[in-house]
Formats: structure tokens, C-alpha cells, sequence
């Protein structure tokens, strides 16, 4: 059976807590993964493929650069970039991941903390999706303990040379312009610099076999002398905190696309009961089918409202929101989206695991989402160091 998502619910009336400029953004984002990612996405994600052919398109919604103010960005509202991430999520969370990659985490690195020149260099072309960018903090080794990567810089004259490896690095293996972070040997503290892709010394292999935002192409780097002109390095990249401040900008984004999934597991799972017909009824008039959908319901509104918070925050005074404040969100949106998705799945009994229906995709991708930007795990110690005041990491 065609299940056709019915978005018109909107409970809590979501719609009168954004402005018109950002329902507007919502809406774009909307029309496009309607019209142009859910028709196709399914066979790139059974595929393990991306659809290239989406970027032109994408690049005109004017999404790249998010909240960054000239460079040719488009200087949106944290909540025009939440409700954008709400909605590809909503659409396709491979899609989201890859514009996530290279608006929020490259261009936010080199915004950040790169010199103007290299902001001139870099920002208004990837704004444009002309050039697109990777962030390689993971690596094979050292995944939540990212303060101590591997991945050494030694300074020879004008040059570092780079070596280590790094993984799970989406958009690494096409990208134009990768922020690498490697511990400098001479001072022991972490930096960045900007590899530019066919560096000799570069090297990014696709990661296959996974289940979860299977269209997107993540990598593993491997750095052999890799060599780094003194003027790719950035300069404001002074230690982890900086890298850490990256990180908690783009966090907030992370909670909307666990709303975002939710929101897609709501839609269909309501879509379906209605549709869905057992002993000679829809199984929405069922008891059991109905307690499923309040309770899906209920978590995603509330991390409808968690992620508003935090971000009409964020675009009141972006000083007032904290590491913690920022890692409860993306905790606790992720965790009650995988919730929803799961029941959503679990609504649809045998449908539900089909790619044909979306649930199984939403279902897969939560559990990429659940972990990275931080495992659950670590953003709850983090928000736990902030309300006790005790470090609780070995």
C-alpha cells in the first residue's frame, strides 16, 4: 500500500512560535523533500549512494552558512537553521547530515577560527555549495575522548606534515576542503588546518556496510606526510576548547534532526493507521494502535518544545546557553526520537522493516543520530559535570 504522510497536525501549534521569515525556510525546505528527495532517496540509501544531483537544487534554499553573516551567507536565525534541519531531517537525515557537515561544522570551523583570508577563500563559495566541506575530528582509535586524537601536525619551515588517520568522517571522500585536527607536536595542544582534497599524502575510503544514513558517504582518512602550507592552518584553533566551542554551535541543530526524524515517524504512523485496515475497521479505532500514536505524541512534543527553547535562546544571546545546555537538547531529543521512531516501526508490525513505507529509513538513521555529536552517554556526563560541578570522565 502508498502511505501519504499527513502533516496538517500540528498540536501544540508550533507554527505561532516562529516568525514568518522562518516559516518560510521551514516551508522551502518542506517543498523540496516532498517534490524532490522522499521520490528518489530510498534507492540511494539501499544503494549506499548519494544523489550528487541534489546539490544544485539544495544550494538555492539558501540553507549553507546558516547563521554566519556576510561571506555570502545567508545569515539566518538559529531557528530558521533548526526548522531547516527539522524538515530535511524530516525528508531524508542523509541529506541533512551532508549540508550539516559542510554549513555547520567546516564553514562554522573556519568562520571560527580561520583567518580572514581564508574565510575569503573558502565561506562564500561553499555558502554557494560550489565547494563542499568535511570535519575530520574521529578518528579509528578516539571517538569520545576526542581532547587526546592521534593525529600529529609537525612543523618543517612553512609546512606541517600530517599523520594519522581519521573515521566516520562524512563528505571526506569528495570534499573540497577538510578541517583536520591533529595534536601539534611542538606545543601538545590540538589545532586545525584546512587539507584540501588531492593533497598528496590524502587518502579517503567510503565506509560501506552500514545501516544507518546509508546515503551518505562516510570515510575513513588516512594521512601519510600530508602536507600543509602554514597558511592552511587555522589560526584561532589555539586547543580542544576551541575545536569543543565548534561543536556546541552546532549541537542545537543535531536536537532538530532528532525532531525531525520523529516528526516522519509521526506522520507515517498516523497516515498508516488511518489507511491500514484489520478486522474491518482502520486500526487507528483500536485501543492499543491509538495509546501507540498518543505516546508518540507526547515525546515528540516534547522535544518540539526542548529544541525551540534552546534555540530561541540561542538567537536572544547566544553567551546564555551553555556546553551543557546545549548537550541536554541533543541528548534528550535524540533519545525520545529513537523512542518515536522505534514505535512508529513497531505500529506498522511487517510494513514498517519495508523501504517503500520511509519508517524503516527514519528508524535506521535514528540510531546514527543517537550517537553521534556526542554518544548519549557523554552529553548526559557533560550536563552532569554542569549541575553537580564534578567531573565524572576518566
Amino acid at each position: 500500500m502508498t502511505i501519504a504522510a499527513d502533516r496538517s497536525l500540528d498540536f501544540y501549534h508550533l507554527d505561532a512560535m516562529i516568525s514568518p521569515e522562518e516559516r518560510d525556510v521551514r516551508d522551502r525546505v518542506r517543498a523540496f523533500c516532498d517534490e524532490e528527495v522522499v521520490p528518489i532517496i530510498n534507492g540511494y540509501w539501499e544503494r549506499g549512494e548519494f544523489p550528487f544531483e541534489l546539490i544544485p537544487r539544495l544550494a538555492t534554499l539558501g540553507l549553507a552558512g546558516g547563521t554566519i553573516q556576510g561571506y555570502g551567507c545567508p545569515g539566518l536565525s538559529h531557528m530558521a537553521v533548526g526548522v531547516a534541519a527539522m524538515e530535511l531531517s524530516r525528508g531524508d537525515g542523509s541529506i541533512e547530515t551532508f549540508l550539516g557537515v559542510t554549513s555547520g561544522l567546516a564553514m562554522g570551523s573556519i568562520y571560527r577560527l580561520g583567518s580572514e583570508e581564508q574565510k575569503q577563500r573558502w565561506l562564500p563559495a561553499m555558502a554557494r555549495l560550489e565547494k563542499i566541506g568535511a570535519f575530520g575530528l574521529t578518528e579509528p582509535y578516539v571517538g569520545s575522548d576526542a581532547a587526546h586524537i592521534r593525529t600529529t601536525a609537525r612543523r618543517v619551515g612553512d609546512t606541517y606534515l600530517l599523520n594519522g588517520a581519521k573515521r566516520w568522517i562524512g563528505n571526506a571522500s569528495f570534499a573540497d576542503v577538510i578541517v583536520i585536527w591533529a595534536q601539534d607536536e611542538e606545543t601538545g595542544k590540538v589545532g586545525g588546518f584546512l587539507v584540501e582534497q588531492g593533497t598528496p599524502g590524502y587518502a579517503a575510503t567510503v565506509i560501506g556496510g552500514k545501516i544507518a544514513k546509508r546515503a551518505l558517504l562516510n570515510a575513513e582518512i588516512t594521512l601519510t606526510n600530508c602536507e600543509v602550507p602554514e597558511a592552511n592552518r587555522l589560526p584561532l584553533a589555539r586547543s580542544f576548547r576551541d575545536t569543543a566551542q565548534v561543536l556546541k554551535a552546532t549541537r542545537f541543530g543535531v536536537a532538530w534532526e532528532g525532531v525531525g526524524h520523529a516528526q516522519a515517524a509521526f506522520d507515517i504512523a498516523r497516515a498508516y493507521a488511518l489507511q491500514r485496515e484489520q478486522f474491518g475497521r482502520p486500526i487507528a479505532a483500536f485501543q492499543l494502535v491509538q495509546q501507540k500514536l498518543v505516546q508518540m505524541l507526547g515525546e515528540l512534543t516534547a522535544i518540539q518544545l526542548l529544541a525551540w527553547r534552546v534555540t530561541r535562546l540561542l538567537d536572544e544571546d547566544a553567551s546564555q546557553v551553555t556546553e551543557g545546555m546545549a548537550s541536554l537538547a541533543k541528548q534528550t531529543c535524540a533519545a525520545k526520537a529513537r523512542q518515536v521512531v522505534a514505535l512508529g516501526r513497531e505500529l506498522m508490525g511487517g510494513n514498517g522493516i519495508l523501504l517503500e513505507n520511509h519508517m524503516a529509513r527514519h528508524f535506521a538513521d535514528m540510531e546514527a543520530v543517537y550517537t553521534y555529536e556526542g554518544t548519549n552517554e557523554i552529553n548526559a556526563l557533560v550536563v552532569g559535570r554542569e549541575i553537580t560541578g564534578l567531573q565524572a570522565f576518566v
